[in-house]
């Protein structure tokens, strides 16, 4: 058989005919006088198994361990790890299309920082509804759907859990409130404005303690500098001092 008999023999292109002989999954048969390989029954046997075991989802190097005769690794045992990581991505979808199914549910929508986890999607929602239109509170959405992205899932949700403790009291939403617009009328302001100190104290106030490591942050570091730079130089003066503030106080 010629190449493009084989190919349709067994209902692949002669590309892929090729690429397992470069693979070195097929082996190359022998040539004609005329150079043209000369494929058997045996080639469009093997050819037919190695598109059997692809289609089953099996990449190319287990495929090789499957048709090696000193095979590292048998058929039952591919096949048994195949089923094990076909399960693994069952429930990883399963629960993404749970996550998907509480952002279309939530309360006025998906988030405008989303999309993000159905907690932080619900704590973000009750924030804009606390702070209207506050560009700080803005910033402050979106600075906690990065750290989300960014923690590890344990952290992701003692964070979520320490965020959502803060904000049920009505003083501790009333603190928020005010530090936000304290925050929002130093974005034309000079870094020296007295006011500066006292947005600070302020936002250090709403912060819970234990919120993260705040002794350890180190204000010299490429994502620090990106992150003030982000704010009106009088705002990241704040930020900075309230970050100062809550080292010196300790968890």
């Amino acid at each position: 058989m010629r190449i493009g008999e084989l190919a349709a023999t067994v209902g692949v292109t002669t590309r892929t005919v090729r690429h397992y002989h470069h693979q070195g999954l097929l082996p190359e048969p022998e040539r004609l006088a005329n150079g043209y390989r000369d494929y058997t029954l045996r080639h469009a046997v093997v050819l037919a198994r190695i598109r059997r075991l692809t289609e089953l989802g099996l990449g190319l190097a287990e495929v090789r361990d499957v048709l090696a005769e000193d095979a590292g690794k048998d058929l039952a045992e591919v096949l048994t790890e195949l089923d094990e990581d076909l399960a693994r991505q069952e429930a990883a979808i399963r629960e993404r299309r749970a996550r998907l199914r509480a952002l279309r549910e939530a309360t006025g929508g998906p988030p405008a920082e989303g999309p993000v986890s159905p907690q932080l999607a619900s704590l973000l929602g009750d924030m804009a509804h606390l702070a209207g239109d506050s560009p700080m509170a803005a910033k402050d959405r979106e600075m906690l759907a990065l750290i989300e992205t960014m923690a590890a899932v344990e952290d992701r949700e003692r964070l979520m859990g320490v965020l959502r403790d803060a904000l049920t009291s009505p003083e501790a939403k009333a603190r928020a409130v005010g530090a936000y617009g304290l925050l929002d009328e130093l974005a034309d302001a000079d870094p020296a404005d007295p006011r500066v100190a006292e947005a600070a104290r302020a936002l250090a106030d709403c912060v819970p303690r234990g919120l993260f490591p705040a002794d350890r942050i180190e204000e010299d570091n490429s994502f620090m500098r990106a992150f003030y730079a982000d704010f009106a130089p009088a705002q990241a003066e704040a930020i900075r001092r309230t970050l100062r503030i809550l080292a010196g106080e300790g968890p």
